[in-house]
Parts: structure tokens; C-alpha cells; sequence
């Protein structure tokens, strides 16, 4: 058993108090079995994280991000990104072009980030298969928590670009419209053939890969998660999004706030970003970190992003201060970072908040989360220490060599 006491609890949780003062969290086995105040007390024999003038998250979550199989400090050898041979990819699947030893997952764990959602890239109007992951492991298989948790599309410039620029289709946003109403219609064809040929054993469907996979957003067991910067771009998705009956977010949304009355209106999530990043291309021109904040004070459902390694992973945290001072709400920031993208991406259920049954996937601040000058004290990712800040070591922990009382060895 862990006790992490004393700190402030902001638990980003539906059925508890948002914040705690002074509060403690119970963890064992890898899950939180307790939160509460300071009438809880510390059970015998559990270790104990003194988180006394700290404040308490849960991990942070971004829903959006190429860790791993776009590989830090590495160069072309390690972009397995974008598989850009074909417009329609749906068939290739992030799981296997992710390298759980890239270094930005340890940088994604010292910046409080303890879950991400891995996509393949946009340059393709239907990428491949997303899943949802734990920034801690070696076997990536052992780390993901969800897959698939979408299927990557993409509109605007980048597909485009790629393909216009060898002659072929889409070379127009007409072009990419249509491809990807191309690619739904024939899943949709191959369903009917598969339930026609269900009660005759003579008959059978030849099996292809590409087209269960888009059959799975028609069926609507999965979102197609659509790259969108540009306002018309968004309006498209919509389009397709009502008339073939599927489930959808919007990817950037970087125009979201020209029409956040009408994304609100639909009942679409927005993954909205990368904030701190430079106006790299005519679609992103009008790009404001006032977004999120418009977006999320119209009722749209947002998740902050870093789209890793566009902005890298640990400063997600930083996005969200910047955007707070732009016009974002803290209590809306700190959801935007946690249970938000958790219900997006289909993992509320074990992480983005801090209440009993939740994977204890949680962070200790030395001070606010979304200031600048703060640090992590002690990440936990299912209850066990994945990072740990040298200088927070306690003289009364110091014989262990942890702040924590070195109930981990992977500590500090």
C-alpha cells in the first residue's frame, strides 16, 4: 500500500470534489482504492510520498501524438510516421512502427505525461489504425491500453501535397473528399457482401485488411479521427461525418474557433494544437492559442496537444498555461489535459482522473501545474515510481536514496 498525503488534490474527477486540500490518496496494486481529506489516515505499514505543499493530478494525457514512431534525435531512419505510398493506408497500424525506446518517452514521463494517443501521420486522406498507450515499458504491446482507439484521416494541404505532387489523386480538397468517401462506400459495399454471404458456405469474402479496418468506423466501433486545420476543412469532415453515419474528432482544429457554435452544435471533440507552435504553412495562418479556450467556453468537448514532435511531449503542461492565459478557464485546462482526452480516446475508465478504481497514474507538483517555473516531484504510472526529481529526495528519505521512502528502485 502507498499513501501520497498532504497535498492539494485536484482529482479531475466526476463524482468528487474537484479539489482537496490536504488530502490523501490511497494506492494499491497498481490502482487508486482511496481519495479523500485530511480525516483519512495512513494505513500500517503503507509507504508514503509526503506531497505537503504539492499539488496532486493525475497523469496527463495527449491525444494526440507521434512518440515513438516518429523517433527523437534520430532523423529519417526512425520516421515510420507516414506510410505515403498510397492515399488510403487504413490497412498499416501505429502499433508497429513504435519504438517504446525513444528517449522522448522519458522526457513525456519528467513533464507529468503518463498516457498518450500514437497516430500515424497525415500526409494520406486515411493513415491507419491509432492506439492509446502508457509512457512506461519496454514490450510496446504490454503498453498499450486500447487499440484500436481510432483510425487516423487527414484533409487540407498535406495529402494534397504529397499526392498532387506526383500527379496523382487527391491533388484538390475535391480530390481528397473524395477519396475518403471512396474508401467508406467500398467498406460499405464489403459489409453487405460479408452479410450476404453469412448464411451460404459456399460463398465467401476474400479478407481485406484495409477494408475492415475502415468497416470498423462504419460500424461505428471506432472514430475516424480527421487531421483538420482550416475551417473549410472541418466543415468537410462534418459533411462526410453525417452522410455516412460515423463517429468523428477533429485533429488540430486550428479555425475551430471561426466556428465554434456550430462544432458545439454537432457534439464533435476537438484535439486542439499544437499552441506553441509557428504558422508553418498557409492552413495554420490564423492560427491563436485563444482556440481551446473559444472552443471549450462554447460547450466543445477539448483536449489539448502537443502533436509530438511538432512541440515535444512534456510540455503539454506549458500549452495549457499558455492557453489559461489566453482565455481558458484552469478548470478547463486541467480537463483538457486529463479526463477530456481519457473520454475521447475511449480510456475514462481507467485513467484521466483520481478516483478509487483509476489506474494510479499519478503526478506530485512542486507548485502549480501549468506554471512555467514548476517541477514534478514524483510521476507514478500504475502505481509504480517512473519518474522521480533528484532534488526533491528528503533528508528523511535520503538513507533510502528516495523521496518517496524507496518503495520503488527505479526511483530518482
Amino acid at each position: 500500500m502507498l499513501a501520497i498525503k498532504g497535498g492539494t488534490i485536484l482529482t479531475a474527477a466526476k463524482d468528487l470534489p474537484a479539489r482537496i486540500e490536504a488530502g490523501m490518496i490511497l494506492v494499491d496494486a497498481g490502482k487508486i482504492v482511496a481519495v479523500g481529506g485530511p480525516e483519512m489516515t495512513v494505513p500500517a505499514g503503507a509507504k508514503v510520498i509526503d506531497a505537503t505543499g504539492c499539488v496532486v493530478t493525475p497523469g496527463l494525457i495527449d491525444a494526440h501524438s507521434h512518440i515513438g514512431i516518429y523517433e527523437d534525435g534520430v532523423g529519417w531512419e526512425g520516421e515510420d510516421a507516414n506510410e505515403a505510398t498510397d492515399p488510403n493506408t487504413a490497412e498499416v497500424r501505429a502499433l508497429d512502427g513504435i519504438n517504446p525506446g525513444d528517449s522522448a518517452y522519458a522526457e513525456a514521463r519528467e513533464g507529468g505525461v503518463t498516457t498518450v494517443q500514437v497516430a500515424p501521420g497525415s500526409a494520406n486522406i486515411i493513415g491507419g489504425e491509432i492506439l492509446v498507450m502508457k509512457c512506461q515499458g519496454t514490450v510496446v504491446d504490454d503498453m498499450v491500453i486500447r487499440r484500436p482507439s481510432g483510425l487516423k484521416a487527414a484533409l487540407g494541404e498535406n495529402p494534397k501535397r504529397v499526392y498532387g505532387a506526383q500527379h496523382k489523386l487527391p491533388g484538390t480538397r475535391m480530390g481528397s473528399a473524395a477519396v475518403m468517401r471512396a474508401a467508406l462506400t467500398k467498406a460499405r459495399d464489403y459489409i453487405r457482401k460479408q452479410e450476404a454471404a453469412a448464411d451460404k458456405p459456399d460463398k465467401t469474402v476474400d479478407r481485406d485488411l484495409r477494408l475492415e479496418m475502415v468497416c470498423r468506423v462504419l460500424r461505428r466501433e471506432i472514430p475516424l479521427r480527421v487531421h483538420a486545420h482550416r475551417a473549410d476543412d472541418i466543415l468537410t469532415a462534418i459533411r462526410i461525418a453525417e452522410e455516412f453515419d460515423i463517429e468523428i474528432s477533429l485533429e488540430h482544429a486550428t479555425e475551430g474557433h471561426k466556428i465554434a457554435a456550430l462544432i458545439a452544435a454537432k457534439g464533435i471533440p476537438c484535439a486542439v494544437g499544437p499552441s506553441l507552435y509557428q504558422r508553418s504553412k498557409l492552413e495554420t495562418k490564423d492560427r491563436t492559442v485563444k482556440t481551446a479556450g473559444v472552443l471549450a467556453n462554447a460547450g466543445v468537448k477539448v483536449a489539448l496537444i502537443c502533436d509530438h514532435p511538432i512541440v515535444p511531449q512534456q510540455w503539454l503542461r506549458i500549452a495549457a498555461g499558455v492557453c489559461i492565459r489566453e482565455g481558458m478557464s484552469e478548470t478547463d485546462a486541467l480537463l483538457a489535459c486529463t479526463r477530456n482526452p481519457a473520454e475521447m480516446c475511449g480510456v475514462a475508465d481507467r485513467v484521466g482522473s483520481l478516483a478509487p478504481g483509476m489506474d494510479a497514474d499519478i503526478v506530485v507538483w512542486d507548485g502549480d501545474p501549468f506554471e512555467y517555473l514548476t517541477k514534478t516531484k514524483c510521476v507514478l504510472i500504475d502505481g509504480e515510481v517512473a519518474h522521480c526529481a533528484p532534488e526533491a529526495v528528503s533528508a528523511a528519505a535520503s538513507a533510502a536514496g528516495c523521496c518517496c521512502g524507496g518503495h520503488s528502485g527505479r526511483c530518482c
